[in-house]
C-alpha cells in the first residue's frame, strides 16, 4: 500500500491541516504515518483514526557534531520518563475506573528570573558598571538578530531531522509542513527513498523576525531556496503566496491548496460553548480570537478595542509564546471583566466554540509581507461556522471578506478602529447581522471548503507516484 508520511513541525494536537489531510489520505486508500514534535506530557507515539502519530523531540544539539551523543542520551531519557508517566497513568486508571487513560497534558517548567551575571552588583553605577552593561547591550543585540534566528531555523529542525532518524519508516511521499520541516524532508529522501512535498504555509523568509534581519538574512533565506527547490514538488495555501513563492525561490508557480476546514453542519439548537464555559449571560456578546497567543497577531489591540464595545467579551483562546503575559495584562483591573481566556480545543471541536461567537477578530498586523498577504486558518473557519468576522484591511484577507460580504475590514493598528468594525457588526440591525451569517456560512459550504481542496492534493500525489512508477 503507498504510504504518505506527514511531517507536521508541531505537536499535532492542534494541526488542523495536517490531521485532515491524513484523514483524507485515509480515506482515499492510503497508509498514513505522521510524525510531530514532542513535548513534555505527550506521548511519543499514539494511534489516531487509521493512522500513527510518532513524535520526536526538536534538540538543537543533535545537528551540532560532537554534541549528538549527550542529546541522544536526553532523549533516551526522556523516553523512559515519558514511559514511567503513562504506566503510572494506566495503573491509576485501571484501579479507580478500570479503564486506560491518557497522562496528563504538558506540564510548563518553572522559571525564574536569572542574575545579570555580566555587572555585579558591587559595580552597578560605577565608570566600571556602565560600559559593561553597554558591551552586554551590544551582545545582546547580535544575539537577538542571529543566534535567535539561527536556532529556531536552522538548528533547531535540524536536530529534529536528526532525530527522526531512529524512528521513521520508508514511504512514498513526505509531505512536509511549514520550513521547519525542510531538513527532514531532505534527509529522509536520501535515506529512505521516496518524493518530497514542501507545504509553505507561509512566506517564511518575508515573515515577522526574518524580515527585519537585514544582511544577516542572506545565509538563511540562501538555505530555505536550497532545501525548498530541492523537493519534488511545492504547495501552499493562498494565490498571493504561490505568485511570491515561484518568484523568491524561481520555480513554477506552486498548486494552491487552500487551509479551509471541512463542511460545517450547524447543530440545532445552535452551539452556545463559550458563554457556558465563561458563565455568561446569554445578552453578552462574544468577540472571540482564536489561535496563536503571540506579538504582532492583533490581541493586544483587540482587548483595548473591546472596551469601546459596550456588553461584550473578549474570548482569547488558544497557546503560545505570549500567552502569560497576555493573562497578566488580562487580569488587571482595566480589562478583568471585559477579556477572558480559554483552552485551546482540538480540530474536531473547533467550529462547534466558533460557531457559539458573535464576531470573530483577526486583527493581524502589517509588520511583514507574510501578514501583509496571509489569509490565516481562523478566516476560513469562520466563513465554515457562519460567523462574520472583523479582519485587517490587508490584501490576503480583504479580498475574501469583501468577495463574501463577510464583515468589516480596519485598520489592525488602531483599536479605535476595531472597536467601530466590531460595533458595526453587532449593533447592526437583527435581520441585517442574520443574513451575514448566512451568507458567510453559504460560501463555506459553496466554494470555501476542505471537500473543494482535495482534488488538488491527490492529483498533485498521484503526478508524484506516477513519476517514480516511470
Amino acid at each position: 500500500m503507498t504510504r504518505i508520511a506527514y511531517l507536521s513541525y508541531s505537536t499535532a494536537e492542534y494541526d488542523g491541516r495536517t490531521l485532515r489531510m491524513a484523514r483524507s489520505a485515509i480515506e482515499a486508500g492510503y497508509d498514513v504515518v505522521v510524525y510531530a514534535r514532542w513535548q513534555k506530557g505527550l506521548p511519543f507515539e499514539e494511534q489516531a483514526a487509521g493512522y500513527r502519530i510518532v513524535r520526536v523531540p526538536a534538540i538543537p544539539e543533535l545537528a551540532i557534531p560532537g554534541r549528538r551523543g549527550n542529546a541522544r542520551r536526553r532523549v533516551a531519557s526522556a523516553r523512559r520518563r515519558q514511559a514511567a508517566l503513562e504506566a503510572a497513568a494506566d495503573v491509576a486508571a485501571e484501579r479507580a475506573t478500570g479503564r486506560s487513560s491518557h497522562p496528563p497534558g504538558p506540564i510548563a517548567a518553572a522559571t525564574s528570573p536569572g542574575r545579570d551575571g555580566w555587572v555585579p552588583d558591587r559595580l552597578r553605577g560605577t565608570p566600571v558598571g556602565r560600559p559593561l552593561r553597554a558591551i552586554k547591550g551590544v551582545v545582546h543585540g547580535v544575539r537577538k538578530a542571529v543566534a535567535d534566528p539561527l536556532l529556531l531555523f536552522p538548528l533547531r529542525p535540524m536536530g529534529w531531522a536528526a532525530a527522526l532518524d531512529d524512528v521513521a519508516e520508508p514511504a512514498d511521499i513526505w509531505h512536509g509542513m511549514w520550513a521547519g520541516s525542510l531538513p527532514a524532508l531532505e534527509r529522509l529522501r536520501r535515506r529512505l527513498g521516496g518524493h518530497t512535498v514542501y507545504d509553505s504555509r507561509d512566506v517564511y523568509m518575508r515573515s515577522r523576525g526574518f524580515e527585519r534581519m537585514g544582511p544577516w538574512k542572506a545565509p538563511f533565506a540562501a538555505l530555505e531556496r536550497r532545501w525548498a527547490t530541492s523537493a519534488d514538488a511545492v504547495l501552499t495555501v493562498n494565490d498571493a503566496y504561490a505568485d511570491l513563492l515561484a518568484d523568491q525561490f524561481d520555480i513554477e508557480r506552486p498548486p494552491v491548496v487552500r487551509n479551509t476546514p471541512e463542511r460545517y453542519t450547524r447543530p440545532d439548537p445552535p452551539p452556545d460553548r463559550i458563554r457556558q464555559a465563561l458563565a455568561l449571560g446569554a445578552d453578552t456578546r462574544i468577540v472571540l480570537y482564536q489561535g496563536g497567543l503571540l506579538t504582532e497577531r492583533g490581541i493586544e489591540q483587540g482587548m483595548d478595542a473591546i472596551l469601546e464595545v459596550p456588553d461584550a467579551v473578549l474570548a482569547l483562546m488558544g497557546m503560545g509564546s505570549s500567552r502569560d503575559a497576555l493573562r497578566e495584562r488580562g487580569s488587571s483591573a482595566r480589562y478583568r471583566d471585559k477579556v477572558r481566556f480559554l483552552d485551546p480545543v482540538t480540530p474536531d471541536e473547533l467550529l462547534d466554540w466558533t460557531a457559539s461567537s458573535d464576531v470573530m477578530l483577526m486583527a493581524i498586523q502589517p509588520t511583514s509581507v507574510n501578514h501583509r498577504y496571509t489569509t490565516p486558518q481562523k478566516l476560513w473557519e469562520a466563513l465554515a461556522a457562519g460567523v462574520p468576522v472583523v479582519a485587517s484591511d490587508l490584501p490576503g484577507m480583504a479580498d475574501v471578506v469583501n468577495e463574501v460580504g463577510a464583515g468589516a475590514l480596519v485598520d489592525p493598528t488602531d483599536p479605535h478602529d476595531i472597536a467601530r468594525g466590531i460595533r458595526a457588526i453587532l449593533d447592526a440591525p437583527a435581520a441585517e447581522r442574520l443574513a451575514m451569517r448566512e451568507r458567510t456560512w453559504r460560501s463555506g459550504q459553496d466554494r470555501y471548503n476542505w471537500e473543494s481542496q482535495v482534488d488538488t492534493l491527490f492529483a498533485l500525489y498521484r503526478r508524484l507516484l506516477g513519476d517514480a512508477q516511470g
